[in-house]
């Protein structure tokens, strides 16, 4: 069997996430450097669609693990499943998108195999035969190098936007699609889903969200959060903010965005009166695009920014706003 690099392609409410082309993306590149072959791994029931769609991706073959104990996500059954799908192809890395899923149920996989998991990776080197990944420490101020030592298969998830999905190359031709069987008896799932993050009242998960409108301390006082809202409607985008605003309560903490609140990868990150202080920047720095409005020319914003206006945030963004509504009725 050749060497493999197996890439873990999540799935939510019927459709492939963004999360799993970026897996994907890493794996192509992990794979074309190793000269290795690159195979996905779908989980579920009835996702016949979904690995149709999967075998466009430039990769060799995509394995479908069907069965009604995977129709709904547990921790015990992917862990169980995958688990069996590790042992039967002995791939040399795993590779997982880091989201809130994987944080779930990969430790407990890589910890039933007496594997180690590299979490939250940034990213990877080749030194010559090693390969060395990056990962944050003590809150995004320092990157620390790991390497795995010992035999494979080596887990790593990589940090949403360290590798873009629209990277993905994509087959000639469809590869084929392989079911693999699995045995989970149903003693074997001892947890009950409830609601997704997300889907909760008052949560929601900005890792998926493709245009954020972030606000800081710039905005003052809370009775200016309509401003915000109303930018965020208008690109039809969500709401995220800088740890001082959440602490404020001025927006609840799962708005938060940063190294102690969630970390996104938008396509258009719209940053309103935010320094930019390295706390921040670890959670959003993955953005495609990001625009920053701050009235100090210096702040440690404009060094990430694609475009930048040193103003202030209440004569900037009115005008944007119906420059937005414009374009959009034109």
């Amino acid at each position: 069997m050749a060497d493999e690099i197996l890439v873990y392609a999540e799935h939510q409410e019927g459709r492939l996430a963004r999360p799993a082309w970026e897996a994907v993306a890493a794996a192509q590149q992990l794979a074309g450097e190793l000269g290795a072959d690159c195979v996905a791994a779908l989980l579920g029931d009835n996702i016949g669609t979904l690995a149709a769609e999967l075998a466009g991706a430039g990769v060799q073959e995509v394995l479908t693990v069907e069965s009604p104990q995977l129709a709904t996500y547990t921790p015990d059954g992917y862990s169980l499943a995958l688990r069996q799908v590790i042992e039967k192809r002995q791939p040399r890395y795993v590779v997982f998108s880091h989201t809130y899923q994987v944080r779930d149920f990969a430790p407990k996989l890589a910890a039933s195999l007496d594997r180690a998991l590299v979490g939250d990776s940034l990213g990877y080197r080749r030194e010559g035969d090693r390969t060395i990944f990056v990962r944050q420490v003590f809150q995004g101020k320092f990157s620390a190098d790991v390497e795995f030592s010992g035999e494979p298969p080596y887990f790593v998830s990589f940090q949403a936007g360290a590798f873009r999905e629209d990277s993905v190359k994509r087959g000639s031709a469809q590869a084929a699609v392989t079911p693999v069987e699995i045995n989970i008896p149903p003693e074997a799932i001892r947890t009950r889903p409830q609601e997704k993050f997300r889907e909760a009242k008052q949560a929601v998960d900005l890792s998926q969200a493709e245009i954020i409108v972030a606000v800081g301390r710039g905005i003052k006082k809370p009775e200016n959060m309509e401003l915000v809202q109303k930018l965020a409607e208008a690109l039809g985008g969500e709401i995220g903010a800088s740890r001082p605003i959440c602490d404020s309560g001025w927006l609840p903490m799962d708005r938060q965005i940063g190294s102690s609140g969630q970390t996104v990868a938008p396509r258009l990150y719209v940053a309103l009166g935010i320094s930019g202080a390295i706390q921040h920047q670890v959670g959003m720095k993955g953005s495609r695009t990001v625009v920053a409005v701050n009235k100090d020319r210096e702040a440690p914003i404009f060094d990430i920014a694609t475009y930048g206006i040193a103003g202030d945030l209440f004569e900037v963004v009115p005008p944007l706003i119906e420059e937005i509504k414009k374009a959009k009725s034109e």
